[in-house]
């Protein structure tokens, strides 16, 4: 995708985005002008270009996501319409509907870029005879963006395309199938990958004797049915030392069996996708590089597959932490917080102030949230800061309580914890008391619970089916905030 500047005379299709009850110089149906409607108007001559009007809905309720969806939508709809490229008029020329004063030209504006950008992507690497191989430019008129100067538009620009490049980072390898994207793959692909990324990044892999040395048993135990050796992705990005250090930790399982506790889904293949966590914050510090952020962030991957085998581990076993607790394996397939376990104890020893860690953990958050929200527990005002940047940018999430009362179902007969409760009921609180154990004071921290927003069965708004790539921008947009918070600049 390539975002032109005044040169609307190459684009094919005019694009112009309506809003509810209000004129529009082109004869429409009513509901063309409701939030992501999309009605084609041919041109009835060679000489007369088609239009896309895509709606908006109401003005006064518009926000960046209904922007980022319409966006998606638009893109899309060119795409399969073989189209290349689109001329966006959002400005008040011509007597057309100028962008709302609810939302900001430049967030208005980049959030139509990365709806765009969102909307087209296709994960390709493997076909052949079906890839369509191809993007669809946009074309931006400058007279549209006048409260924007040459310089600010440009930024803005940028700062989308940024940010859609961690995104479809994250898509792409949450997408990536298994005989690519097993552990020692991935740890490998990310030392090369962010190596020379910037002088501010230092890449580290735990694997083999050092995780025996550091006792980061879940991940040795998780991993000991697969042919692949599970690893510990350190990956800090310090562009601004003096910054209290902010650990985000992502579940990389990169291929979830349930172990000896074999899953029996249907659809087993999305067993591939369980590294959700991961991507998202591989995506979330790949926008912040781009970025040039001033932050001081430490990604902390644990990766493994979680598979069946002679050597895997087996209900009943217990592991034994370096903080003290001992855990009863009640179910292989309740192995994320296992691993999770040892990225906390290993944050602590980093000095981390806060935490977050971001997992495709439990079936039981998407039944009680849906694939719309994902779900979040832990420090009060850490899961404000994150909702309120989950609500603009589209990656949504909901305050979770942690009951005390309900770590009674983690009580084992013989070790300090069971891994997963007594009973099926309230899985997705359970597995965040789990965690919690885990987290040494003073350090902050909260947990996310992404499992039913990792990805779609069918294309909604701007994302496809496959992985969303959820998490990557509230990861990155987070630090940003915490900087702020931080400095006191907000």
């Amino acid at each position: 995708m390539k975002v032109l500047v005044n040169a609307a005379a190459e684009a094919e299709v005019r694009v112009i985005p309506a809003y509810a009850g209000e004129p529009f110089p082109l004869r429409l149906p009513e509901q063309a002008a409701e939030a992501c409607a999309a009605t084609w108007l041919y041109g009835r001559q060679a000489d007369e270009d088609d239009v896309l009007v895509i709606g908006l809905g109401e003005r006064e309720r518009l926000t960046p996501e209904t922007i980022r969806r319409a966006a998606g939508i638009a893109a899309r709809k060119l795409l399969d319409a073989g189209r290349s490229s689109g001329l966006l008029i959002a400005g008040p020329t011509d007597g057309q509907v100028a962008p709302s004063k609810v939302v900001a030209e430049a967030e208005w504006l980049q959030a139509w870029l990365e709806g765009w950008a969102f909307g087209q992507y296709r994960y390709e690497e493997y076909r052949q005879a079906t890839r369509l191989g191809r993007t669809v430019d946009l074309h931006l008129r400058a007279e549209d963006w006048q409260k924007l100067t040459a310089e600010e538009l440009e930024a803005v620009i940028r700062k989308a395309e940024n940010r859609a490049a961690g995104v479809i980072l994250t898509r792409n390898l949450v997408n990536d199938p298994p005989e690519k994207l097993h552990p020692e793959h991935l740890a490998r692909w990310l030392e090369d990958y962010f190596a020379g990324s910037d002088d501010a990044v230092r890449v580290h892999v735990y694997r083999g004797e050092e995780l025996v040395e550091r006792q980061m048993n879940g991940l040795l135990a998780v991993g000991a049915g697969s042919p692949h050796g599970p690893a510990l992705v350190e990956i800090n990005y310090e562009s601004d030392p003096s910054m209290p250090k902010l650990v985000l930790i992502g579940k990389g399982v990169t291929f979830d069996m349930g172990g000896m506790n074999v899953k029996t889904s249907p659809e087993i293949s999305d067993a591939r996708m369980d590294m959700g966590g991961a991507a998202a914050v591989i995506g979330a510090l790949d926008i912040l590089i781009r970025e040039r952020a001033k932050v001081n962030v430490t990604a902390l991957l644990p990766i493994v597959d979680n598979l069946p085998g002679t050597r895997a581990m087996l209900p009943s076993s217990v592991i034994r932490y370096p903080n003290g607790l001992t855990v009863q394996v009640a179910n292989t397939d309740g192995e994320g917080r296992l691993i999770i376990a040892d990225a906390l104890i290993h944050a602590a020893s980093l000095g981390a102030k806060q935490v977050i860690d971001i997992a495709t953990l439990t079936g039981n958050v998407g039944a009680a949230l849906g694939l719309g929200l994902a779900g979040i527990w832990g420090d009060e005002e850490m899961t404000r800061e994150l909702v309120d940047i989950g609500k603009r940018n589209g990656e949504l999430l909901w305050p979770m309580p942690l009951v005390d009362e309900y770590e009674s179902a983690l009580k084992s007969d013989y070790a300090d914890l069971r891994n997963v409760g007594t009973s099926p009921m309230a899985g997705a609180i359970i597995a965040a008391l789990f965690i919690r154990r885990f987290v040494t004071k003073p350090m902050k921290w909260v947990h996310i619970d992404m499992a039913g927003t990792g990805q779609y069965k069918t294309d909604v708004g701007y994302s496809p089916v496959g992985a969303t790539g959820y998490g990557a921008r509230l990861l990155a947009d987070y630090a940003v905030r915490y900087r702020a918070l931080t400095r006191g600049d907000s």
